[in-house]
């Protein structure tokens, strides 16, 4: 039984030493490189446009057509059968009326964009806007296309969302304050919750830091009175020992490794987060702009005011999200748009004004909109419970800042706003556009995982809208 193993190997490396001579053996693996798994600032792949993101997400679908892509077609045809498909979510509530959009559209800026008169604010800044009208996913539920917006593929959990990608590509720009922050809802969590700033197979080092919607807006900031000073530094250098040691004899432990960079930012954001989170030193005239003087605006209002002093202090990616889904117009959309609409209006122009006088809107890119949009014809009975259902096929958002071309739209719908037919945008599109604004070609930016080469468009279609960009 020896002799024979033995024999066995020993033929085994003869073999080998054959094969090699005849230039027959596969070449060894390569080593797979990831990115280093810390927050350290790193060069871009190219030169960036944009430094820093706020994406104002608008979970439920904003209706396009009683927003920003006016269709005097629908408005003709009201009450009449449409003819065309349509895919509903709610066929209890079906019907096939096209719906007219009860609210007045107008051009305004030198660019003459269109706007709906329930967005008086936005109207105007529309020379600073870019509206992109031909958004689709080719899915109306809203979690398969917040995932697709977020992820990358439509449906899927588990992903890193753009946010962790974006800091996992470049790293902060900011020592004392996290690179990816979610600032929440007093309402409650967004749709599909966590799954919205998750960093997925990444290491939790990249996923986003929530900020809570009321103050104390981070828990358990400051260290009791007899525990502040000496006494407190004398603990945090025993438990850095300690947590060096533990790592040392566990290297590679992402989850630990996350939590010890949290442990020492938390220390530095002692001072910083307050700092950049009281409102209370911005100017009178500022505090009005974003509407904190008054009701529905203040709420939100607020968020968007710190969302600029983050961007301003070096955070990297900042996300604003709505409890549930507001803007998920089913029924009685004559009350319930345009009280979405006056809660955000004002608040979201008053983010991009703000942004353009400090000088930061050159390199900060703001982006507003939905995961869906709404359909042409009315859910329910054309009387005052009317709504409008799902509509994944065609719809708005816009762009600000960043390397965006302002004051122009791109794209377009059907003539009654059901489907993009012109220049058509997926998620994976934005993304890839969004990332190359950064600095980064989505085919590129890699995260090595169960095998293979993960990226944030998957190797699916994806292409760079180049004709929203700025030249140059």
């Amino acid at each position: 039984m020896l002799l024979a193993r033995s024999a066995f190997g020993i033929g085994t490396f003869a073999l080998a030493h054959l094969l090699q001579q005849e230039g027959l053996l596969a070449a060894p693996a390569k080593p797979v490189d990831n990115l280093p798994l810390d927050l350290k600032p790193r060069a871009p792949q190219f030169t960036p446009r944009a430094t820093a993101m706020i994406s104002l997400f608008m979970h439920g679908g904003p209706s396009h057509v009683d927003l920003f892509d006016p269709k005097p077609d629908l408005t003709a045809h009201h009450g009449q059968e449409y003819t065309g498909d349509v895919h509903f979510s709610f066929v209890n509530r079906a019907s096939k009326k096209l719906f007219g959009s009860p609210w007045k559209f107008a051009k305004h800026g030198q660019c003459g964009t269109d706007v709906s008169e329930l967005l008086p604010h936005t109207a105007g800044i529309v020379d600073d806007l870019c509206v992109l009208r031909s958004m689709h996913t080719g899915h109306n539920g809203h979690e398969v296309s917040i995932r697709y917006f977020h992820g990358g593929i439509a449906g899927i959990t588990g992903r890193p969302t753009l946010g962790s990608w974006m800091v996992y590509g470049l790293g902060s720009q900011s020592r004392d304050l996290p690179a990816y922050m979610v600032l929440s809802d007093p309402g409650g969590q967004p749709v599909d919750g966590t799954v919205n700033w998750s960093s997925g197979f990444m290491p939790p080092l990249y996923q986003g830091t929530v900020l809570r919607p009321q103050e104390p807006r981070i828990l358990n900031l400051d260290p009791p009175a007899h525990l502040r000073g000496a006494t407190q530094e004398e603990n945090l250098t025993f438990l850095r020992e300690l947590n060096r040691r533990h790592l040392e004899r566990h290297p590679g432990e992402t989850d630990l490794e996350a939590r010890i960079s949290s442990y020492e930012l938390a220390a530095r954001m002692q001072v910083a987060a307050k700092e950049a989170l009281d409102v209370s030193q911005e100017p009178e005239h500022i505090r009005k702009m974003y509407g904190l003087d008054k009701e529905p605006t203040r709420e939100y209002g607020t968020r968007c005011l710190i969302a600029r002093r983050l961007v301003e202090r070096g955070v990297r990616f900042v996300q604003l999200f709505l409890g549930g889904q507001p803007w998920d117009t089913h029924t009685s959309i004559r009350q319930s748009l345009p009280a979405i609409c006056a809660r955000t209006d004002q608040p979201a122009a008053a983010l991009v004004r703000d942004l353009k006088q400090r000088g930061l809107l050159e390199t900060t890119l703001v982006h507003w909109g939905g995961e869906i949009g709404r359909l042409p014809v009315s859910e329910g009975s054309l009387d005052a419970t009317a709504g409008r259902d799902h509509n994944g096929q065609g719809f708005s958002i816009w762009m600000a800042g960043g390397g965006i071309k302002p004051g122009m739209t791109y794209g377009a719908t059907d003539e009654v706003g059901h489907r993009a037919v012109e220049n058509i945008v997926t998620p994976n599109d934005y993304q890839a556009t969004v990332l190359h604004l950064f600095g980064m070609d989505h085919e590129r930016l890699t995260y090595h995982v169960n095998g293979r080469d993960q990226r944030l468009t998957d190797g699916r279609p994806a292409r760079v809208v180049k004709e929203i960009l700025k030249s140059g």
